[in-house]
């Protein structure tokens, strides 16, 4: 095999997303090209020749750097050695069927939005590295979500742009005649023809249905095209070939999932079909079945917020779910009763959340705040119970520590805590070794990790401003943000219960705060607002209007098109991380848990993980956990908080520095960070949660026999 056929060979699985060296491989070739194509190797390799790799290979030692990391990846494949291999036992003949509505992977692959797409992501990856066996199951958005800009004015645009499928690392999934494999979807309006591609995430794969297929007419082609576009009634269709789909195609591939989870209520349909399934196999109706197929299925919800639950009318869901109802023998009656809180209210919608609750026996909230809220909030469901015997755990959310970590943080601990160590990132006793790093070297890491970040802003606001006409085309880069400031980052999707707008209360404050003759403080935004959210354009039009005002020009700054690209400069590099949500509507929130990895300290209101975090030393809170009835007197209140805990205890921190220039106490906090946090908070330690509190004890209650190969 040559150089070039390694390289494709290399390309076709994501585990390059996690691992440097092979990212390195290809942006060296050519590093103007790598940055065009969004770091897509697909693309990138389809616009090399190899007479230039070949040219390239004796002056960048190419050919020794492309056949080790070939033989990193085919060692990892190979590993029996793992977690898994001696944890899990026979989820290795019946894996773990994760049904999620979007995946974030990476960049080039914008089949995601946001938070729970990237979660969606780690977990799959986490789950690799562990060798737990587990095949994700998403939709393919052949537009994705949407390319953000914005206008003169500051008004978010939406650009929609088609995906060629060709330069994604997917495989058609074929039949025996070399066909492309189809499953079919059936509903009152039509008969849905679903195709099935994968990618290989490490030793694990994703499904990813894809409806724009032959047959299908224009309108089912199209339920595939746009994430969380659409109306109601593309909702449900969607949701319907995730759930019924998703099972349907893992079925035609020869899948056997042990354990269905269902990542949010989108694919709850899935444990419809699943109990379908069961009961064509046994010749046994619904009610002896539905206990059995609850066994298999865990649910995963990650919000309190009620919006976010997907709720559907009768006539919608008897027109999409009719004939799956019909072969599985029940009334609408009874049907609806599985979505509705209350089964005797004809007036009730169909609440995705609720079917995914009643059909599981395994069920989980994101945090520990989050567990707490969610019992309350689905009390109604277990009447005779009390909240605090509703039966929904929490296994709290983590990242993925490897697509996160900067390469110089990763090598600094690799020397300081044991080459071994993303491997035990989860022993609370490999971050006691914290003690051993230099405070000066650990300093100067993140300044330089904070350099990165100014130079990506400068080229991203350049760009932006050339976009919108507001500067010649052949002008220099703008000096906007300094190194030697401290800089703050919020980035995150622009809902109204996260609160953007809280430090823009009082401009003039704001004003002295930035202008700081001593310590002055510098900002970094950025977020999209889903295209139907008016209120979340104008939060992002305020934050840019903020952005223009001559009294914080190159102080405040809002970076277009928030994207896991965007995200993970973000992280990396700033000093701050500020997260103001309207406690406790924030399910878990992973952002601030990827900065803690690179020497950033969280600025965050005592909501999600960060109330199980916080410990008065590993970083910063606003307010103390309290909850008030009006929203308006919380707001004033938290945004007093925010205000005085930056200019009084941030910024003083920060700035107070030895003849060194090296800000001690700082650096401290940021190491006390470290001992306290990640070990906590990665994705290794969650998916090993859910395989020794979910998916084993699932394994080993089931007591039907699984379905025989198709």
């Amino acid at each position: 095999m040559d150089i070039c056929e390694r390289l494709r060979h290399l390309e076709r699985n994501l585990y390059w997303t996690w691992h440097p060296d092979v990212v390195h491989v290809f942006r060296d070739i050519d590093p103007e090209l790598w940055r065009a194509v969004n770091h897509n190797p697909v693309d990138f390799l389809d616009h090399v020749s190899e007479e230039v790799v070949a040219g390239k290979a004796s002056a960048l030692a190419l050919r020794e750097r492309i056949t080790r990391v070939f033989h990193q990846l085919r060692d990892y494949l190979e590993d029996d050695n793992t977690w898994g291999a001696c944890h899990t036992g026979p989820m290795h003949s019946w894996p773990v069927a994760y049904f999620c509505a979007e995946f974030g992977l990476h960049e080039s692959l914008p089949i995601y939005s946001g938070g729970l797409g990237v979660l969606a992501g780690d977990h799959l990856k986490s789950a690799s590295d562990l060798g737990v066996p587990l095949v994700g199951v998403g939709l393919l958005y052949a537009k994705g979500y949407f390319a953000q800009s914005l206008n003169g004015d500051g008004w978010q645009q939406e650009n929609y742009l088609v995906a060629d499928i060709r330069k994604l690392p997917l495989e058609r999934v074929t039949n025996r005649q070399g066909e492309p494999l189809l499953v079919r979807v059936e509903s009152r309006e039509s008969q849905v023809h679903v195709g099935i591609w994968t990618a290989a995430v490490g030793r694990n794969r994703l499904v990813l249905l894809d409806t724009n297929v032959e047959p299908n007419n224009d309108g089912d082609r199209a339920l595939t095209s746009t994430l969380y576009g659409g109306d109601v009634h593309t909702r449900i269709r969607q949701e319907l070939v995730l759930g019924v789909g998703g099972m349907r195609a893992l079925t035609a591939m020869g899948i056997q999932p042990g354990i269905i989870h269902l990542n949010e209520g989108h694919s709850a349909f899935a444990v419809l079909e699943r109990a379908r399934m069961m009961m064509e196999r046994d010749g046994r109706p619904f009610g002896e079945i539905r206990e059995p197929a609850a066994l298999q299925c865990v649910f995963t919800t990650h919000t309190p917020v009620e919006a976010g639950h997907d709720r559907f009318d009768a006539g919608l869901v008897e027109r999409t779910v009719g004939p799956l109802r019909e072969q599985m023998g029940l009334s609408e009656r009874d049907l609806l009763a599985l979505g509705r809180v209350n089964p005797d209210d004809p007036n009730e919608p169909f609440c995705m959340t609720v079917l995914g609750l009643r059909m599981s026996r395994w069920r989980n909230a994101v945090s520990s705040l989050h567990g707490r809220v969610t019992r309350a909030m689905w009390h109604g469901l277990w009447p005779g119970r009390g909240e605090d015997e509703v039966p929904i755990f929490h296994v709290t959310n983590g990242v993925h520590v490897a697509s996160w970590i900067s390469e110089s943080m990763a090598d600094l601990y690799a020397r300081c805590l044991g080459t071994d160590w993303l491997g035990r990132i989860h022993d609370p006793q490999i971050w006691s070794r914290v003690e051993c790093i230099d405070e000066v070297e650990f300093w100067e890491q993140h300044q330089i990790l904070k350099s990165h970040l100014i130079d990506f802003v400068r080229r991203r606001v350049h760009a932006q401003e050339l976009h919108r006409g507001q500067r010649p085309a052949d002008s220099p880069l703008p000096h906007c943000l300094d190194s030697g400031v401290l800089t703050v980052g919020f980035a995150r999707r622009l809902a109204g219960y996260k609160r953007s707008n809280l430090l823009f209360r009082d401009l003039d404050r704001l004003d002295r705060m930035v202008n700081h003759p001593d310590r002055p403080v510098q900002f970094i935004f950025s977020g999209k607002a889903h295209p139907g959210n008016h209120d979340g354009k104008q939060r992002i039009q305020q934050l840019y209007r903020a952005s223009q005002d001559p009294r914080f020009h190159g102080r405040i700054v809002f970076i277009e098109d928030y994207d896991i690209n965007v995200a993970r400069h973000l992280v990396q590099g700033v000093d701050v991380w500020l997260n103001t949500p309207r406690r406790p509507r924030e399910a878990c929130g992973t952002s601030g848990q990827k900065v803690v990895l690179n020497g950033g300290l969280n600025l965050s209101v005592l909501d999600g993980w960060w109330a199980e975090a916080y410990d008065g030393e590993n970083g910063f809170a606003i307010g103390a956990g309290g909850e008030h009835r009006e929203e308006e007197r919380q707001d004033a209140r938290d945004a007093e908080t925010l205000y005085h805990t930056l200019e009084d205890v941030v910024a003083p921190l920060f700035y107070d520095r030895d003849d060194g220039g090296v800000p001690r106490g700082w650096v401290r906090r940021q190491l006390h960070a470290l001992r306290t946090l990640p070990w906590k908070f990665s994705a290794r330690r969650m998916v090993m949660d859910y395989t020794l509190r979910c998916y084993l004890p699932a394994i080993g209650a089931i007591t039907c026999s699984f379905p025989a190969d198709p």
